[in-house]
C-alpha cells in the first residue's frame, strides 16, 4: 500500500520551521532590546522620550512576536491535519473509485454510468482520449442503467490502451439539451497531501479529491478497472 507524504518527516520539517521561527525571535528581541537601552542612554536629559513611547514599542514588537508563533502552531497543527487526513483514506489504496474523472483502459471493456438529462429522448456517448479529442461516439439507451464501452472507434477499430474520458449527450427532438461527464471506475495507486487537503491518484494518474467519488467497491479484476 502506498500512502505518499504520510511520514514523520513531514512533521519534521513543520517542527524545524517553527523552531528557527523562535530562534530568529529570540535573537531579534535580543536586538531590540539593545537598540532600546541604547536610546534610553542616549537620550537627551532636558527633553527626554515619554515613557508611552517606550510602551508602544514594546507593545508593537510583542504583537509581532506572538503573531509568527501563532503562525508555526498553525502550520504544526496543518501538518498533524494532514497526516490525519492521509491515514483516513489509506484504506481506499487497492480499491476502485467510481468517478467522472479519466480511466485508464487496458482493452478490457470499461462500465459506464450515463445520467441523462430529464426530458431527453436521445442520447450519445462520447469518448475523448487523453490529448482530449473525439475518438468515438454511439447511441445508448435513455437510461441511467450501465452500459458497457468496448474500446473501438467509429469504424469498430480498437482502440490504443490508453486513458480515456466520457462525456454523454442529451438531446430532446432532435436538439442538444445538455452535455454531461459519464462515470466509470478507476483502481486507486494511492494518497497523497494536495494544495486543498488529501487527494487519491488513480491506475491513469488522475488526482481525485474524495468527495468527488460517488462509489467505492473491491477491484472487479486484479490488474484493472471494469
Amino acid at each position: 500500500m502506498d500512502v505518499t507524504n504520510a511520514t514523520l518527516p513531514g512533521l519534521g520539517v513543520a517542527g524545524a520551521g517553527s523552531a528557527s521561527s523562535a530562534a530568529l525571535i529570540d535573537s531579534d528581541f535580543q536586538t531590540f532590546l539593545v537598540l532600546l537601552t541604547t536610546q534610553m542612554q542616549n537620550q537627551d536629559p532636558l527633553n527626554p522620550i515619554d515613557s508611552t513611547d517606550y510602551a508602544a514599542q514594546l507593545a508593537t514588537f510583542s504583537g509581532v512576536e506572538q503573531q509568527v508563533r501563532t503562525n508555526g502552531l498553525l502550520e504544526l497543527l496543518s501538518a498533524q491535519i494532514g497526516l490525519t487526513s492521509l491515514a483516513q483514506f489509506s484504506g481506499w489504496v487497492g480499491m476502485e473509485a467510481r468517478s467522472t474523472a479519466p480511466v485508464h483502459f487496458d482493452t478490457t471493456p470499461l462500465t459506464l454510468y450515463p445520467s441523462p438529462a430529464s426530458g431527453a429522448d436521445q442520447v450519445v456517448v462520447v469518448a475523448y482520449d487523453d490529448q482530449n479529442r473525439e475518438v468515438s461516439r454511439s447511441v445508448a439507451p435513455v437510461s441511467s442503467d450501465p452500459l458497457s464501452w468496448a474500446g473501438t472507434d467509429d469504424q469498430g477499430q480498437p482502440l490504443a490502451p490508453g486513458t480515456y474520458s466520457f462525456r454523454l449527450e442529451s438531446y430532446a427532438g432532435g436538439q442538444l439539451i445538455s452535455v454531461s461527464q459519464v462515470e466509470a471506475f478507476s483502481l486507486i495507486r494511492e494518497v497523497r497531501n494536495g494544495a486543498y487537503g488529501s487527494v487519491l491518484v488513480t491506475e491513469a494518474g488522475t488526482e481525485i479529491a474524495p468527495d468527488q467519488i460517488t462509489a467505492l467497491r473491491q477491484p472487479a479484476t486484479p490488474t484493472g478497472s471494469g
